[in-house]
């Protein structure tokens, strides 16, 4: 099919390749089928890890800053900049990849460096800041992220409350005053594909707390640590969507850096010129590691999809795991959907093949429908 023009816009599969490395994968397997197929590739995210390198992958300039990482040691953090635009992922600074391995702090992780992190793209002249959280190690409602920033949270005696969720239960005031007042001026654009609300049982300790190694005590303690913060700074605003994202940074950013919430996909499509790309497609691709029931609430292959299907435009996906069922799919405008269990069913098997499995697929998808 000489005009064929497939546009692949998947996003990483985790523990198996990169968003780049399956849009490389699927290039290779279509053009085995079909060798002068004109591709396009552009590697997406919702907000989550993976964010900055796929702003990077679009042409941003990757930047690299010494920050402070969830436990309080010194990390390399990264961001993306395109002229007066980054795009900043918390993760980079307070997410789970760097806790070394069994190691968790519920309650005193912090997300200080996110706020360093953001301080970093101020320097860089951003005046738009696409601000992306997930993946957090994090449940301090954001107030490590303000006090990088120049926010004061102090007990009774006047004195600073410890790092992460489980001290603010001490908080007696909170001074915003010294906020950097650079951050007034800016676009701060909440990108995250999470709608929690910060407390209660939808919010960021009861939903999140388990998978950052709290137990349900801390739980509790996070829970009642986090409403009191909030009666403090403007409980109003932790019940909004997006709140209880990243352990509560949504919250913070909300309150005290007057972020707007959108959902993540919707940003980073924005952001890396998916509608032109969009335009020039006659199939897209897309994608991620699991396929599922989380995949239909703003995850990024059903953004894309969302996008593709407005335009009339075919969509197809891969995945790792296939666990929605063909009504869902089409509910979301894919037409199919390729798993690599379906070629090999040992999972650790296909997650360390995936790459060769995942050229299998484009393979099969290029004889169903560039060959048609």
């Amino acid at each position: 099919m000489e005009t064929a023009r497939v546009l692949v816009a998947a996003d990483k599969f985790k523990g198996s390749l990169t968003a780049v490395q399956v849009a490389e994968r699927v290039t290779a397997g279509l053009r085995r089928v079909v060798p002068g197929v004109r591709v396009e590739t552009l590697p997406v995210a919702d907000g989550g890890d993976g964010t900055v390198a796929a702003a990077v992958a679009a042409g941003f300039e990757r930047r690299e800053a010494r920050v402070t990482g969830p436990l309080g040691d010194p990390v390399t953090a990264a961001y993306a900049l395109s002229g007066s635009t980054a795009v900043v992922e918390m993760a980079e600074a307070s997410g789970l990849q760097h806790l070394p391995d069994g190691v968790f702090a519920p309650l005193t992780a912090t997300t200080y460096g996110s706020g360093e992190l953001l301080l970093a793209a101020l320097e860089a002249g951003a005046t738009t800041i696409v601000f992306g959280v997930g993946g957090s190690a994090t449940t301090d409602g954001g107030a490590g992220m303000l006090a990088a920033l120049g926010a004061r949270f102090l007990d009774a005696d006047g004195k600073p409350v410890g790092p992460g969720g489980g001290p603010l239960a001490e908080l007696a005031e909170a001074d915003l005053s010294g906020l950097d007042p650079r951050l007034a001026d800016i676009d701060l654009v909440l990108a995250s594909d999470v709608d929690n609300p910060l407390t209660g049982p939808k919010g960021a300790p009861e939903v999140y707390g388990r998978q950052k190694g709290a137990s349900e005590e801390d739980i509790a303690v996070l829970d009642a640590a986090l409403a009191h913060y909030a009666s403090i700074l403007g409980p109003d605003r932790a019940a909004l969507p997006g709140a209880g994202a990243a352990g509560g940074i949504g919250y913070g950013a909300l309150v005290a850096l007057g972020a707007r919430f959108r959902p993540g996909i919707e940003v980073m499509l924005d952001v890396l010129g998916f509608a032109p790309a969009l335009a020039r497609a006659t199939l897209v691709i897309t994608g991620e590691g699991s396929l599922d029931e989380q995949t239909l609430h703003g995850k990024a292959p059903a953004g894309v999809a969302a996008a593709a299907r407005a335009a009339g435009i075919e969509v197809v996906a891969v995945c790792g795991r296939l666990a929605l069922p063909p009504e869902a799919l089409e509910q979301a405008g894919i037409r199919r959907a390729y798993a690599l269990a379906e070629l090999e069913p040992d999972p650790a098997v296909s997650m360390a093949q995936a790459g060769p499995l995942l050229e299998r697929a484009a393979e099969s998808i290029a004889r169903d429908f560039l060959l048609r």
